[in-house]
């Protein structure tokens, strides 16, 4: 798994809501100048403890920045819901990423919608909802049934005509800090799926905490942690810091290349 000239590509994330735990990623559309390969936009905060809000104030939030976003760049829409992912395909008019933080589970129209507009997908794994994620992290095997759920849900995509469909284990969602560490330490055992794999790590309560800092501290061992993602199989950075993934992703390439 560690070849200097794999695929390697950056998400940046703009949050459209008032909730996100990081407040720096809230509206900052620098990230649409910043040379991420992927732009996240995400109108609906997940962040442990966050409620939901309904499909139609989703796409309030959403809508004017989609009218406005170059054609060029390539758009993901963190969403759960059918009827935001189908609004969205009809104001683009083109293909685009729904990056679904339930993997169907959520909208039981979900798989059906995105099977029948062709869209790419990113199935992450959780448990419970963001109020109740945090009560849900009893696992025996975390790795283990993790990659399990993923072999359940290539069976409900092909089932749903999804071909391009992104594994993304859902660090911090329905995981404890020593389970997020374990699953990093064996990212590779998700490899056997056979898709790409997305971490989303960035800024995450699980490394800054253990280490007695801030979000916005936290820079530093992100970065590091990115770079330890790379070595195990990741192939999608979600981040927040996209110049600093960068160097992530090129120390990756050099020290596989010496």
């Amino acid at each position: 798994m560690i070849r200097p000239d794999r695929e390697i590509q950056i998400m940046g994330i703009i949050n459209l809501n008032d909730d996100s735990f990081y407040a720096p990623s809230r509206h900052n559309m620098a990230i649409l100048d910043s040379g991420a390969d992927i732009i996240d936009l995400g109108a609906v905060s997940t962040r442990p403890g966050s409620k939901g809000v309904t499909p139609d104030e989703e796409w309030k939030r959403l809508e004017p920045v989609l009218k406005v976003i170059d054609p060029s760049v390539c758009i993901s829409i963190d969403t759960y819901s059918s009827e935001v992912a189908e609004r969205a395909a009809d104001l683009l008019g083109r293909r685009y990423i729904v990056n679904d933080i339930s993997a169907g589970e959520d909208d039981p129209a979900m798989l059906e919608t995105v099977g029948r507009l062709g869209l790419g997908y990113v199935a992450m794994h959780k448990r419970g909802n963001p109020e109740t994620m945090q009560t849900l992290c009893n696992y025996d095997d975390v790795t283990g049934e993790v990659v399990e759920y993923f072999k359940e849900f290539a069976v409900k995509a092909e089932k749903a005509g999804i071909k391009d469909w992104i594994l993304d284990p859902g660090f911090g969602f329905a995981k404890n800090v020593g389970q997020n560490y374990t699953m990093m330490r064996e990212l590779d055992r998700f490899c056997e799926l056979g898709r790409k794999i997305l971490v989303g790590i960035s800024r995450k309560s699980f490394i800054y905490r253990p280490l007695g800092i801030t979000p916005a501290e936290s820079l530093p061992a992100v970065t590091a942690m990115h770079l330890v993602a790379l070595l195990n199989g990741a192939d999608i950075l979600r981040v927040h810091d996209v110049a600093e993934a960068r160097q992530a992703v090129e120390l990756y390439r050099n020290y596989s290349s010496m």
